[in-house]
């Protein structure tokens, strides 16, 4: 935010600011001392295992195919396709 922006606030739209950032310092402080104990107990790793990225999966072939137009398959996985729907319906199977 430049100058002219905290100029045009009102002394309560000043102050609501100052509490955000008061609140925010505070949180982060927090967490940082959680962090450290979960540290010193040893379960930073579980703490932390979530920010981990899924391993790569190779891509899976499609097992089905629009038979009106063979570009469109679907691999059994996932949300049901629009073309596929009509076909379930009418009893294809």
């Amino acid at each position: 935010m430049d100058a002219a922006h905290f100029n045009s606030l009102s002394l309560d739209e000043l102050w609501t600011l100052h509490q955000q950032g008061s609140l925010t310092q505070k949180m982060l402080v927090q967490k940082a001392r959680l962090e450290e104990r979960l540290h010193k107990i040893g379960l930073a790793d579980e703490a932390t295992r979530f920010d981990r990225k899924r391993r790569p999966y190779p891509p899976v072939r499609p097992k089905y195919r629009n038979p009106k137009n063979p570009a469109e398959t679907w691999s059994g996985r996932g949300r049901l396709p629009r073309w596929l729907r009509p076909q379930l319906r009418g009893g294809r199977k």
